[in-house]
């Protein structure tokens, strides 16, 4: 046996994972969560929201647990996808943005697919924009200092008085839910001045402002800045407005946690205050929660896991990354390599595992997009492996004009059906060579084990088969495996718990104990 994964940093901390609540409480079956959108996603007939609540049976029976929502919030365009923020505390209530629905739907509609989930057994995940507010009701006149594009911290001319559409009122909403308005004193930064009709990056200065945010990443000298409107978590103002936001949507839809955008550029005590204080406040310990970080550097990401003491799970982008480099370099790539630098290799616990999401669509602002032939290989690997909780992306999964295969979604499902029935208990890792690894789930006293076996192997035909030996345990010995992916073939377990198992070139192949044997 040859072991491909190993912890090289040693035994973690408390894990993130270990606290927080990833499905119904007292199931047994695996959790899952999807990421339920794309950058694009519409539907032909149904609002967004009504589409959720319509797939929710399926995505029960698939065995999902929690759904990953877009940003419910009022966006600053009609079919803006919620990440340009304007009020967060209108849900497709209020005529604001020239629009009483937000792109996905009304806040009765949302509501609904929530209550929906719930009587499924499936827990909702609320996108949660804190960085940056974009739309504002008018201008405001203050001093800023524009500064350089690639060096914050370095300023690009003397301060001077400009124009910023800073002034949130929020007319439609006539200060139901909240009271706060947001002014020019609660912002950090602006990359517009109306004033001389010019783009840039604006640091605001003057009475009361303290300059960008020493705890951010320091990506581009000081990455507090990302876009639009830039939000000083620092003001007393802006935190209680916040920390009053995320108990109420938490009350308002029955969700169970957060999926957090853009943490690099936010202030990390912040966060980490808000955080835990949201969880004080809604009563829910477990309340779940997974920040994106984007980033492929571990490095990088490992100091942010420990400054946020496991309050919060992290997506695993070096993973991603690695699938992607997988997918491009086809045959010459080593699949043992591919957790290599990854979260999951090292802080398992903490790692949400992913393939391809929203923003890594060809196309789109982080373009590195898995490739169809190497899609359901990734996909095994988050999906039946023990270590870090993966999450399907809807654009995988489901028919839409961006991304979809349908050969590749077909396959996803059946490893889905396979987490929910078969992958449990400890992994133990296998390999023949560069292009062919293996792994089994060994199960537990309630669930069944599987063995899985997967190439990236290009070369001649599509009828090369890779063979590879693995112990499925002597408490199967003189059982007989299926081939589960497709209906082609058996293997014998010797009394010893061996037995040879195989898979076509360039595929993935899951074996699972013959029906009816003990």
């Amino acid at each position: 046996m040859f072991s491909w994964f190993s912890n090289v940093f040693g035994k973690p901390p408390v894990p993130a994972l270990d606290k927080m609540r990833l499905g119904p409480e007292g199931a047994t079956q695996n959790p899952l969560m999807i990421q339920f959108f794309t950058w694009d996603a519409l539907h032909d007939t149904l609002s967004w929201w009504k589409h959720v609540e319509a797939e929710i049976p399926r995505l029960a029976e698939l065995g999902v647990t929690q759904i990953w929502l877009p940003p419910p919030n009022k966006a600053a365009e009609p079919h803006g996808r919620g990440y340009d923020a304007y009020d967060l505390w209108d849900l497709g209530e209020f005529n604001q943005r020239g629009t009483v629905k937000t792109r996905w739907g009304t806040r009765e509609e949302l509501l609904s697919a929530c209550k929906t989930a719930r009587e499924h057994g499936i827990d909702i995940l609320i996108d949660a924009v804190l960085n940056h507010k974009l739309g504002a009701d008018a201008v405001e006149t203050f001093s800023a200092v524009p500064v350089q594009s690639e060096n914050r911290l370095k300023n690009a001319g003397p301060a001077r008085e400009i124009q910023g559409w800073t002034d949130f009122h929020f007319p439609g909403r006539t200060e139901k839910y909240s009271a706060f308005r947001w002014t020019q004193a609660h912002f950090t930064g602006v990359d517009w001045d109306d004033r001389s009709k010019t783009n840039g990056i604006f640091r605001l200065v003057g009475p009361g402002h303290k300059g960008w945010s020493r705890h951010v990443d320091s990506e581009l000298g000081n990455y507090d800045y990302l876009l639009g409107v830039d939000i000083d978590h620092r003001h007393p103002a802006v935190r209680e407005d916040l920390l009053s936001w995320g108990k109420w949507i938490l009350e308002t839809t029955g969700a169970s946690g957060f999926r957090l955008d853009a943490i690099k550029h936010i202030d990390k005590k912040f966060l980490l205050h808000w955080i835990q204080s949201t969880r004080a406040s809604y009563g829910n310990p477990k309340m779940f929660a997974v920040s994106e970080y984007w980033s492929g550097n571990l490095k990088l990401i490992l100091p942010y896991i420990k400054a946020f003491k496991g309050e919060t799970a992290f997506f695993d982008v070096p993973l991603h990354m690695n699938f992607n480099q997988a997918s491009r370099q086809r045959a010459r790539y080593d699949l043992r390599n591919l957790l290599k630098d990854t979260i999951v290799q090292v802080k398992p616990g903490d790692a949400v595992t992913f393939v391809d999401n929203h923003d890594t669509v060809e196309g789109q602002s982080l373009e590195s997009w898995v490739e169809s032939h190497f899609k359901v290989q990734a996909y095994s690997i988050i999906l039946l492996r023990g270590p870090g909780y993966p999450c399907v992306f809807y654009g995988d999964l489901y028919p839409n004009k961006e991304c979809y295969n349908e050969e590749v979604a077909r396959n996803i499902k059946l490893l889905m059906e396979a987490r929910k029935m078969f992958a449990y208990g400890n992994t133990e890792d296998y390999s023949s060579d560069r292009n062919c690894i293996g792994f089994i789930r060994r199960g537990t006293a309630t669930h069944p084990g599987c063995a899985v076996i997967l190439s990236n192997k290009q070369e001649g035909s599509k009828s090369h088969v890779h063979e590879l030996r693995m112990n499925v345990g002597k408490e199967n010995g003189g059982s007989t495996y299926r081939s589960y992916m497709t209906q082609h073939g058996r293997v014998e377990i010797d009394a010893e718990g061996w037995g040879t198992f195989s898979c076509f070139a360039n595929c993935v192949q899951v074996w699972v104990k013959l029906e009816g044997e003990a």
